[in-house]
């Protein structure tokens, strides 16, 4: 029976090839231009996703990588399959040079020689490296794919990690520009208040203060939602055109909200230990390792070929270069260093240091993930808990400014209580978007470190 995990590592590689087969080839894509057509419509997280698995730097990379390794693995398998060879030669001689056979009856040896042959040589034998190079490029193939599914999964991550902070930059925005005009009313409220004689100079020249002090607010906020869209899409592998330095026009679709998602850690643990491809990979790694020593050691043993082929060369007795000798051979030969100054045994003692290298690379990898998911989950439950405690803060901050404004306005408040409120409300705003915007990125660095899908299921069709 297959294990378990077995089973989600089949997944994992029938996954990754569907993967694969979706994404078209360099040949297929087409580079993108300077232009801003693909600012058209509002780009929702998952577009962003499937832009980047087709287009974003590094996932091409990756892909190149893998497909450099599938060479590789071509050429190990090599060692099993027959090979065709094709010889060929031609040689002049000097006359002087030609040895005269010592008979009483003339012979004619040629001062030109050629000869050709094709024949083809099946190793039959190789100490264990046969079986060996066929397994190890299956283990190659799979390591591979491992690696891509990493690289990918690490760059959909940063897509939603960018993507969140857009929204977050967005909203920051919209928090200070409520700011600015919360404290621009307070500003004309408080002149009016002064020109009626009701309140003096030092409350018109607070209120100034403070709404001069809210605009850098909102201009750094501004600034940080034009290097956030710059950020994404480099992350999407689109190039600005140089004539674009100011705010980019992209819309997006998308917004922050807090999505439920519950899961145990044991189960995570669990989960990621199975899933994730980081371990996959070094699990094929050491298994690598292993098929490494088996191949040292059939260094030790003989290498047994058979051939067969056909043949032409001219005739050894006579000048005519057209009278040719053919016909068929086979044979079969046989090698064997029985001793080779223990070269094959430091190849065999350096595998097996690499084996027990891979082998802790296992066991420590495995510590690291799963620190990484206990780190993950323990962000993601501050996360959770402080969106909690900012449910209804912004409403109460709200009746706040509410209220000290009606007291304001009825002479049993001062402006300080307004101002404070408006202060108060701002950072409840912010907060709350903060909070947000924590969670959403803590949930997807949780799903990445299990090794869940980043992509949302309504991307299948």
């Amino acid at each position: 029976m297959f294990s378990t995990r077995r089973l989600v590592s089949a997944g994992w590689l029938a996954a990754g090839w569907l993967l694969l087969a979706c994404i078209p080839s360099p040949a297929d894509q087409v580079a993108p231009t300077n232009t801003l057509a693909w600012l058209d419509k509002p780009l929702s997280l998952e577009d962003c996703l499937n832009l980047s698995l087709v287009q974003n730097s590094t996932i091409q990379i990756s892909q190149q990588e893998l497909e450099a390794v599938y060479g590789v693995v071509v050429q190990t398998r090599a060692i099993v399959i027959p090979k065709v060879r094709a010889r060929s030669s031609y040689q002049k001689m000097d006359e002087q040079a030609i040895e005269r056979i010592p008979v009483p009856f003339p012979i004619t040896i040629p001062d030109q020689n050629w000869s050709a042959n094709v024949q083809i040589v099946q190793s039959i034998f190789e100490g264990g490296r046969m079986r060996s190079a066929l397994r190890s490029a299956r283990l190659m193939k799979d390591q591979a794919l491992f690696n891509h599914q990493a690289v990918v999964a690490d760059t959909l991550l940063e897509v939603r990690v960018a993507y969140d902070q857009v929204l977050l930059a967005e909203q920051q925005i919209l928090v200070q520009e409520a700011s600015v005009k919360l404290l621009t009313q307070e500003l004309e409220d408080t002149t009016r208040r002064y020109e009626a004689g009701t309140v003096p100079r030092f409350n018109v020249l607070r209120a100034e203060v403070e709404r001069a002090n809210a605009r850098p607010r909102l201009i750094k906020a501004k600034n940080a939602c034009r290097i956030a869209k710059n950020n994404l899409a480099h992350l999407l592998g689109y190039r600005l055109p140089k004539e674009t330095w100011e705010d980019l026009p992209m819309q997006l679709s998308g917004k922050l909200e807090a999505v439920p998602y519950d899961v145990a850690l044991p189960v995570a643990l669990a989960q990621a230990l199975e899933r994730r491809p980081e371990l996959g990979a070094l699990r094929k790694a050491e298994s690598l390792r292993q098929e490494a020593i088996a191949a040292a050691r059939g260094g030790a043993k003989p290498s047994i070929q058979v051939f067969t082929g056909y043949g032409s060369r001219n005739s050894s007795y006579s000048r005519d270069m057209s009278m040719d000798i053919s016909g068929w051979f086979a044979g079969g030969q046989l090698s064997w260093d029985i001793f080779d100054g223990l070269l094959t045994q430091g190849k065999v003692d350096e595998a097996k240091a690499r084996y027990r290298q891979a082998q802790i690379a296992v066991d420590d990898t495995t510590r690291r993930i799963e620190l990484e998911v206990r780190t993950a989950y323990s962000y993601y439950s501050e996360a959770k808990e402080v969106l909690e405690s900012q449910k209804k803060v912004v409403e109460q901050a709200e009746e706040a400014l509410r209220l000290a404004t009606a007291r304001s306005e009825a002479g049993t408040g001062t402006q300080l209580d307004v101002l404070g409120a408006q202060t108060s409300l701002t950072e409840a705003r912010t907060t709350q978007i903060v909070a947000l915007h924590d969670y959403s990125v803590a949930r997807a660095r949780l799903e990445r470190a299990i090794g869940q899908n980043l992509i949302p299921s309504t991307s299948v069709k």
